[in-house]
């Protein structure tokens, strides 16, 4: 499998490919996925797993014991909490964010789409998830994998990042234009 130069040249992103082969081998991509997708929402709810994964005052053994809880709580497959604890052990669970985001990007050319991160100022529903898929399809001619987030700050609309392609629609961008315009 080709992979792209730049998830191997990060550390979060050799963590990614090496996580990722395994899934491969292991035929749990989709299973390891999905883990995932829990840990990242974990990270984003939860204060106290966000700060076990970033504090130096952890020690090693707490950490892997911690994020095993967390692991058996979230309901992670087995490729995915041995995975964690090597994070643990190695002090690398500040690089979870970067990991999860390079493991999606691969999963997704491995099934032959392109990765999308979505923004919305609101959780968008399955049907407006639907939609934006399609109009993404559309506008870059193979299937989408999106992956989705929230911004409060956005006020409204979306910001979509395709590769290096970006589309801001929010309403904090167009009133930060505007008020820049008007100072002339």
């Amino acid at each position: 499998m080709e992979t792209s130069g730049g998830i191997q040249a990060s550390l979060g992103g050799r963590y990614a490919l090496a996580l990722f082969e395994l899934a491969r081998d292991a035929k749990t991509i989709d299973a390891v996925e999905s883990s995932l997708a829990n840990v990242r929402d974990a990270l984003a709810q939860s204060e106290d797993f966000r700060n076990l994964t970033v504090s130096p005052m952890v020690s090693r053994g707490a950490a892997v014991k911690a994020v095993s809880a967390v692991a058996d709580e979230l309901g992670v497959d087995a490729t995915t909490k041995s995975f964690l604890g090597v994070l643990a052990e190695n002090h690398r669970l500040g690089a979870l964010p970067k990991i999860i985001k390079a493991f999606r990007a691969l999963a997704a050319q491995h099934r032959g789409e392109i990765a999308a991160e979505v923004t919305s100022a609101h959780p968008l529903t399955d049907e407006q998830v639907i939609e934006l898929k399609h109009q993404l399809r559309q506008r870059v001619g193979r299937e989408v994998s999106v992956d989705l987030s929230v911004d409060p700050s956005l006020l409204g609309g979306l910001v979509v990042r395709v590769g290096s392609q970006m589309i801001d629609s929010s309403i904090k961008t167009r009133l930060n234009t505007l008020a820049h315009a008007m100072k002339g």
